[in-house]
């Protein structure tokens, strides 16, 4: 873990509120360039747009290609608050992020949970995934959620 993560994931978690406010499971996600400036923000959007492919993660690589003019990431890293689910997953290895950090494991739907092993697929540019950061703050914040809904 390297000492810039909290910062970057306390900007996940923030976006990860603003989530709540439609009605949408509280998932925060920001894209991080090499030179540590964030290009890409996104939160969960599923319920306000009706569509998958507004999953936070989804949102803030779409965002980063357009700020960067690139499809591109190499080099770039993704913070998300929850473990990407497997289609999340598929567009960050497209998009040749170099590195994912995330907070909460996702027992249910969490890419781990398959029989992907990411830094194989797609050349190999996925080169580091750190889990955990700021794991607390993550879980809390989904259960809370969660809680309200029930």
């Amino acid at each position: 873990m390297f000492e810039y993560d909290t910062q970057y994931m306390y900007e996940a978690l923030l976006l990860a509120r603003e989530a709540i406010r439609f009605g949408d499971v509280p998932i925060g996600a920001v894209v991080v360039a090499p030179y540590g400036e964030i290009i890409g923000v996104g939160y969960n959007q599923v319920e306000q747009h009706a569509s998958q492919d507004f999953h936070a993660e989804l949102v803030a690589l779409r965002a980063a290609g357009i700020g960067k003019q690139d499809w591109r990431l190499d080099g770039c890293t993704l913070y998300v608050t929850l473990e990407p689910c497997i289609m999340c997953m598929g567009a960050l290895l497209l998009s040749r992020v170099s590195r994912l950090v995330y907070g909460s494991d996702s027992p249910l739907y969490g890419y781990t949970h398959t029989i992907i092993e990411p830094e194989h697929l797609y050349g190999g540019f996925l080169k580091n995934v750190t889990r955990g950061v700021l794991k607390d703050d993550s879980e809390a914040l989904l259960q809370n959620f969660f809680a309200g809904v029930r």
